[in-house]
């Protein structure tokens, strides 16, 4: 009667054992003893993915070369693979899980950790129905969270759709990726553009939307126009007012007919205070984080990488003091309300300035448990840290906490209470309004006094009297209209979570029913990253932009709508949703994809040889290649005189490595301690010596020295009889 519980990695593993009364380690697994479990219990645990998709190869040897005879490549039964550093701890798991006859799945509370532990289960190929599978579901590692979630094990089998998902989300993508890449990278080489091209269900949509967006600011042509502002002078003091209804002018013609029309002229004028409104307004504090609202929040004041900031939510996660990370609620339930306001007070204690935290009723712009399905918002733990344990931790991580703790706190804080005037001023027969905030109470604002922020300072109007004469200067301004602005990864995460509308923030977001995103929570900083990695997508003072190399990818793959549209692919995350709610089956949905594959196949090589915008953004790719070799060159190779001496990483080489006979001339980037610059290799083959260079280390007496180097016989040699020093 053995009890195995399965984590998903080392780190969680170990959280759990401190969570328990008594451990004993062993390679790979601890042994239990805890009353809260039963007598003879395990706790072992994953590296991550164990067990991954087989790479085509492993279905049959002519995969090993790319050719587009061999596509499509669609399996006809799934194989997977344990990766060779890993089988060693995969033995370990599989030996556990055929001894237990329960096992408890304790990988993350998430569709990947379902994946995780079914994929490990079946991959050890034990009778899982032979097994009792159950289910801890937490939102956070500390040790009363872990406890109470042993307690209350849930029935594994019912998450077993969301493995299905997961599982099917893996699949089609590595279906794309293993069909996609070799089309489009075979036909670009074919045209003469090198390299490997990557194809994404989701990748490549969220590539095409900084296209896009590079594309509309490119163009862009800013579009003069005029705008009439009257300067109102009123009791000494001065403010502007805009027309209302707002209205801007093509040209000064227009201008003019509408002044005319209203009676008023420009320059100074009599007006009339026609209408004074007084309002008093409150704002609510921000809603709680998910990962997307906080990787942009994070983004946009730190200018961080959305995989940095989920490196540091999952360290801040591990060490206990935020809860689960991959979340896409904004909402809490009843019960972490109530442990969050029992711990204000030492919470309290890591923010400077002293606030009131008077609202300790739920409210449910933060707290619905309907709205909580997998996991709640991103919220502090009860293990606070102390002012210097959170001074200890990377940089990152303390700005992280710290915003978390700020947006958690004011939800307890006092709305923010200002008072909003309106000026509406008559001149001749034309209306222009102003308005003025003016804060009577600065309530949840407090706590970020010290927050970088966006909003300008409210412009505070003078006390005027319905009715009143005052003093007007009208003046026309010359403007134009601005281009959008340049996506940041935070713009980006949102853009994915939105399938491309045009919204920037997470409560626009709100308001939508049923958003239908691309990419989960935990895989849109990956993607981001694999599109920088692969040099598709280039960062540049926080603001993303496409590579030529992106483009010419964009270019290539813009007939194929599925793979560029992010509504479209947004309908097959709905469809992959479906799977795990059993109203689509994965093979109903495999069949969709493999459609879509085929088409595409039969479809691009026409597309390459017929479409123009292809054809012209191959040239240019291939000019860029040209441009880049010829910096690349160092010169003429010194021993066959064909070829020439380029950088390969490790040492300079001869491009005529694989001729008949090859040229297996090379020379090292080190030599004796010291890196061989571009310049002394330039001098080598050119003149066969170099200049004296400096910083040289004796092997003998670790000293340094100054020396030439000198070619002789293709081998590289010091010159000692030069002038230039010796050891």
């Amino acid at each position: 009667m053995k009890t195995v519980i399965l984590a998903e990695k080392p780190s969680q593993a170990r959280a759990y054992v401190e969570a328990l009364e008594s451990s004993k380690k062993h390679p790979g697994y601890y042994v239990i003893n805890d009353p809260l479990l039963p007598a003879n219990t395990v706790i072992t645990f994953g590296l991550g993915h164990l067990v991954e998709l087989a790479p085509p190869e492993k279905y049959d040897a002519k995969y090993n070369k790319w050719s587009l005879d061999n596509l499509p490549i669609f399996p006809e039964h799934y194989q997977f693979v344990v990766p060779a550093d890993k089988k060693t701890q995969f033995k370990i798991v599989q030996d556990q899980l055929k001894q237990a006859e329960t096992i408890i799945v304790a990988t993350d509370s998430d569709r990947e950790g379902e994946n995780i532990a079914w994929s490990i289960m079946n991959q050890a190929k034990i009778d899982i129905k032979s097994k009792t599978i159950k289910r801890l579901w937490i939102n956070s590692l500390e040790k009363d969270a872990i406890r109470a979630g042993f307690k209350a094990l849930k029935d594994g089998w019912a998450y077993y759709p969301a493995f299905k998902e997961a599982q099917t989300r893996q699949i089609s993508d590595w279906l794309i990726g293993m069909n996609g890449s070799p089309l489009y990278s075979l036909l670009l080489n074919q045209a003469g553009v090198n390299g490997v091209y990557s194809i994404g269900r989701v990748q490549t949509p969220t590539l095409y939307m900084v296209y896009q967006r590079d594309n509309a600011i490119e163009n862009f042509k800013p579009e003069p126009y005029l705008e009439l502002q009257a300067e109102v002078s009123a009791n000494q003091q001065k403010f502007n007012a805009k027309l209302d209804p707002y209205q801007r002018f093509k040209d000064e013609s227009g201008l003019m007919t509408f002044m005319r029309a209203k009676h008023v002229h420009k320059g100074s004028q009599d007006g009339l205070i026609k209408d004074v409104q007084k309002q008093a307004k409150k704002s609510a504090s921000p809603r709680l984080f998910s990962l997307s609202a906080l990787q942009t929040m994070i983004n946009q004041r730190y200018h961080a990488s959305a995989a940095d900031v989920l490196k540091a939510v999952q360290a801040l996660y591990e060490a206990k003091y935020l809860s689960y990370p991959r979340t896409d609620s904004q909402y809490i339930t009843d019960q972490e309300f109530t442990y969050l306001r029992q711990n204000l007070a030492r919470y309290q204690k890591l923010v400077s300035k002293e606030i009131a935290l008077p609202q300790i009723e739920p409210q449910s712009r933060y707290v619905n448990g309907k709205k909580v399905q997998e996991h709640h918002a991103i919220i502090m733990t009860k293990v606070v840290p102390t002012k210097e344990k959170l001074a200890s931790l990377p940089k990152l991580q303390q700005q992280v906490y710290d915003l978390v703790l700020r947006t958690t706190l004011a939800m307890f804080a006092d709305p923010y209470e200002y008072e909003e005037t309106t000026i509406i001023t008559q001149v001749g027969d034309a209306n222009f309004k102003a308005t003025g905030k003016v804060p009577t109470k600065q309530g949840w604002k407090i706590l970020f006094d010290n927050q970088k922020t966006d909003e300008q300072e409210p412009d505070t109007l003078p006390p005027v009297q319905k009715g009143e004469q005052v003093q007007i200067n009208l003046q026309t301004l010359q403007k134009k209209t601005t281009p959008p602005t340049p996506f940041t990864e935070g713009t980006l995460i949102t853009a994915m979570k939105t399938a491309g509308r045009s919204l920037d923030d997470e409560d626009s977001v709100a308001i939508l029913k049923d958003v239908e995103g691309i990419g989960t929570s935990a895989t849109r900083a990956n993607v981001l990253e694999v599109l920088k990695n692969r040099g598709y997508l280039d960062t540049q003072k926080n603001q993303l932009h496409v590579t030529p190399k992106g483009i010419t990818l964009c270019k290539a793959v813009e007939q194929q709508p599925l793979l560029i549209t992010p509504k479209l692919t947004a309908k097959w995350e709905k469809a992959l949703k479906q799977i795990e709610e059993n109203k689509r089956t994965q093979d109903n949905f495999l069949k969709q994809i493999k459609a879509f594959i085929l088409k595409m196949i039969n479809e691009v090589p026409t597309q390459f040889s017929e479409n123009k915008m292809i054809q012209s953004q191959v040239e240019k790719q291939k000019e860029i290649q040209r441009q880049a070799k010829a910096a690349d060159e160092i010169g003429q190779c010194p021993m066959c005189h064909v070829g020439k001496i380029v950088d390969k990483g490790k040492f300079y080489g001869c491009t005529n490595y694989q001729a008949d006979p090859p040229c297996k001339f090379t020379l090292p980037k080190k030599w004796s301690g010291k890196t061989m610059g571009k310049t002394a290799v330039k001098q080598l083959i050119t003149q066969g010596e170099t200049t004296t260079i400096k910083g040289f280390k004796s092997k003998k007496t670790g000293k340094s020295f100054s020396a030439k180097l000198k070619l002789t016989d293709g081998k590289l040699i010091f010159n000692f009889e030069s002038k230039g020093g010796k050891q």
